[in-house]
């Protein structure tokens, strides 16, 4: 069993005995679900596409280390984020967040290339 798993196993049987989490830590909870997400979602598509994660940082105009911050579900995503990893990946990022669930889901549609030679 995986730490993330006992983890939540955990906090389900707490909540289930009464204990209620902050309104700061479950807004806390959400975004490193939320950084998870995009963290594999990222991981996916560079190696899906090849890249390194230099590769990447240059396609992406941000840094290896920004990267490897967003791989390592360090960095919660703005707009201007998923805009430029979206260019870089060549894809279309969709984002599911239900306010019911816990676990918001990030997918990454490529882009098709067709040739535009007639």
């Amino acid at each position: 069993m995986n730490n993330h798993v006992k983890f939540k196993a955990l906090r389900d049987k707490r909540l289930k005995d009464g204990y209620r989490e902050s309104p700061e830590r479950v807004q806390e909870r959400r975004e490193n679900f939320l950084a998870m997400a995009l963290a594999v979602a990222v991981y996916e598509r560079r190696k899906e596409l090849g890249l390194t994660q230099a590769e990447t940082a240059a396609r992406c105009d941000l840094d290896q280390a920004k990267i490897s911050r967003i791989e390592g579900s360090d960095a919660v995503p703005t707009l201007p984020l998923l805009y430029k990893l979206s260019k870089g990946l060549d894809a279309t990022f969709r984002i599911d967040i239900d306010v019911t669930d816990d676990q918001p889901k990030i997918i990454i549609t490529p882009h098709e290339h067709t040739d535009s030679a007639a």
